[in-house]
């Protein structure tokens, strides 16, 4: 069975940092097609943040989060990192972790974590 678990959230202060992890297990990361963050604010849709391609480790991100976000793996530990520097109010939202199943094409299969709470406030 496949699960993620987000870890990392919390309240912090404008213009601070947080680093967001999500272990996996029952699915390998060498093995996946990507890896990704998504973030739902209150009242607005699920948006894709940062994403890293299994195969030759690509990544891309939102417009909004380019230069203060950074998304990484560890394959050792099986484990996907989002590091969120100069973060503002409008971070503020529940962040995702999301596994594509499929190695070098993606097989359709979506997995996600529960998420976890990020609040960015004075």
């Amino acid at each position: 069975q496949v699960q993620l678990v987000e870890s990392g959230g919390g309240l912090v202060q404008p213009g601070g940092s947080l680093r967001l992890s999500c272990a996996a297990s029952g699915f390998t990361l060498v093995r996946s097609y990507a890896m990704s963050w998504y973030r739902q604010a209150p009242g607005k849709e699920r948006e894709l943040v940062a994403i890293i391609i299994s195969a030759g480790g690509r990544t891309n991100y939102a417009d909004s989060v380019k230069g203060r976000f950074t998304i990484s793996r560890d394959n050792a530990k099986n484990t996907v990192y989002l590091q969120m520097n100069s973060l503002a109010p409008e971070d503020t939202a529940v962040y995702y972790c999301n596994a594509r199943g499929g190695g070098g094409i993606w097989d359709g299969t979506n997995y996600w974590g529960k998420g976890t709470l990020v609040t960015v406030s004075s």
